[in-house]
């Protein structure tokens, strides 16, 4: 096959995912079908099936590209961990913002929210490498990162990867409400949502003098 060719083989099936994701965004699962995908696409649905062969592989394909990007953006997230930080609260309320608005505001999670809302439970198996590859890896890169402040004696920490999922959840405690009907929160519900998250963290981890009011003396 020539360079040309590629290229245009490339051009297609990136076409294809473009206009796949808009219509089972748009239609779900099952109500999604081939033909107003490949209009979309501007294919036709011989091609459409010549690259994916039929609809669950083209959904899975779907799912593996929108989660490729959006985990591409929150590992950027996760390299500006506060590893050395000048105020652990603030620091952490400043990571726990960014994350927030790349898993929260980015466009790519929000499609596969909405995804996973609408179809996990009927079709549990589409997004089974969503499951292994996208929440399971953020926890466990997260645990490492809280294992580094607990070993420069910033934390107290008993078992990381459970203080990474009780972070996670800390941080989306007042936000999920919100977007479990599609709105996007404020930069001050942001900021809010995170100083709570940060603030109810610390107090169950941070080390034992912190957590200790100072003692005026006579």
């Amino acid at each position: 096959m020539s360079v040309h060719s590629q290229r245009g083989q490339c051009a297609k099936r990136l076409s294809i995912l473009e206009a796949a994701a808009e219509v089972f965004c748009r239609q779900g699962f099952a109500g999604a079908s081939i033909d107003e995908i490949a209009s979309a696409a501007c294919v036709s649905r011989q091609t459409v099936y010549n690259h994916y062969r039929e609809k669950d592989n083209l959904f899975t394909a779907v799912v593996e590209d929108v989660m490729d990007r959006a985990n591409a953006m929150l590992f950027t997230i996760l390299s500006t961990f506060p590893e050395k930080p000048d105020n652990l609260e603030d620091d952490l309320v400043g990571f726990a913002v960014r994350l927030s608005r790349s898993c929260i505001c980015n466009q790519d999670g929000k499609f596969l929210r909405k995804l996973v809302q609408s179809e996990g439970e009927r079709y549990p198996h589409l997004f089974e490498s969503w499951r292994q590859h996208g929440p399971g890896k953020i926890g466990t890169a997260l645990a490492a990162l809280f294992a580094r402040l607990s070993h420069k004696g910033l934390l107290e920490i008993d078992d990381f990867d459970v203080a990474a999922r009780q972070f996670l959840a800390l941080v989306n405690a007042d936000l999920q409400m919100g977007t479990l009907f599609g709105v996007t929160p404020t930069d001050e519900e942001l900021d809010s949502a995170a100083r709570n998250a940060v603030r109810t963290f610390l107090r169950a981890y941070a080390p034992a003098q912190a957590n200790t009011p100072a003692v005026k003396t006579a």
